[in-house]
């Protein structure tokens, strides 16, 4: 099965790529599926392959079919595409952001106004944890296959040592560790060293490696709601305009499907569903 491995496929900026087995295998295992399962679908998706087709063609064809075999394995496999339905506002980014340093063990605060020793800023996450205080910008993208460039950790430095120089100058009684700068795409390879040379901790969907976004997502169980399969669109805005942000949280507040009119019956399999996904059962 390698003959088709030179096509090339597009993604979702637009670029062409050649089409990877692999890739597609280390993906569909991610989502739990097991190996028979894995290879049925590799199979199937592999014999419908043709010159220019996109990632995102491949992406629903494999969630459709993992998806007839169980939820829970979809909504796995869609993370990285749940992660852009936050929007279109960054505040659910933000809100998760936290909510994941929260079960890290920090205390978190979002959307807070501090002083500079210029002017006054807005700060999305300040997060708390033994004794020191770190500041974490968050920079949302709803659209695929846009990346942060060094912009992006360039302006967010020169605020951090603002609010850095009225922090020492008002002897804060917290240390103020290093900024953070997070993205749920990528950064370029110009931003990283940017990040690196300025002491700025940069976290995005896979940097830093073995510790991204999706593997710090899966390691804790921490879903955002909108990558259950089972719920739809209008109903995850709601529970996002109610703050629920968490699958974790729709467990804890399953009141809130009440509020959407949803059947017992359908009620108990999305829960079931989420609870999988947050490791509760």
């Amino acid at each position: 099965m390698d003959t088709k491995e030179s096509i090339d496929i597009i993604k979702s900026s637009g670029q062409k790529m050649k089409f990877s087995l692999d890739k597609l295998r280390n993906s569909l295992k991610h989502s739990g599926a097991n190996h028979k399962l894995v290879e049925e679908i590799v199979s199937k998706v592999y014999d419908e392959l043709f010159e220019g087709i996109t990632s995102n063609e491949i992406y629903n064809r494999a969630y459709s079919l993992l998806k007839k075999n169980k939820s829970v394995f979809a909504s796995k496999y869609k993370l990285k595409k749940a992660i852009y339905e936050l929007g279109p506002t960054g505040f659910p980014f933000e809100r998760f952001i936290a909510a994941i340093l929260q079960f890290s063990g920090y205390e978190v605060d979002v959307d807070i106004k501090l002083n500079g020793a210029c002017v006054t800023h807005e700060i999305d996450v300040i997060a708390e944890k033994n004794g020191s205080a770190t500041l974490i910008e968050c920079k949302f993208h709803n659209e695929e296959g846009r990346n942060c460039n060094v912009k992006i950790p360039l302006y967010i430095h020169s605020r951090y040592n603002d609010v850095k120089a009225y922090w020492i100058t008002n002897k804060n009684s917290k240390p103020l560790n290093k900024g953070w700068v997070v993205t749920n795409t990528r950064f370029t390879e110009d931003a990283l060293t940017y990040g690196k040379c300025a002491d700025l901790y940069l976290l995005s969907w896979d940097f830093p490696k073995d510790d991204g976004l999706k593997d710090r997502i899966d390691r804790l169980g921490l879903y955002p709601i909108t990558v259950s399969s089972l719920l739809s669109k209008r109903e995850k805005q709601f529970l996002l305009s109610r703050n629920v942000v968490l699958c974790r949280q729709l467990v804890k507040d399953k009141f809130y499907l009440d509020h959407l009119g949803i059947s017992t019956e359908r009620k108990s399999k999305i829960l079931d569903e989420i609870s999988q996904l947050c490791k509760t059962q």
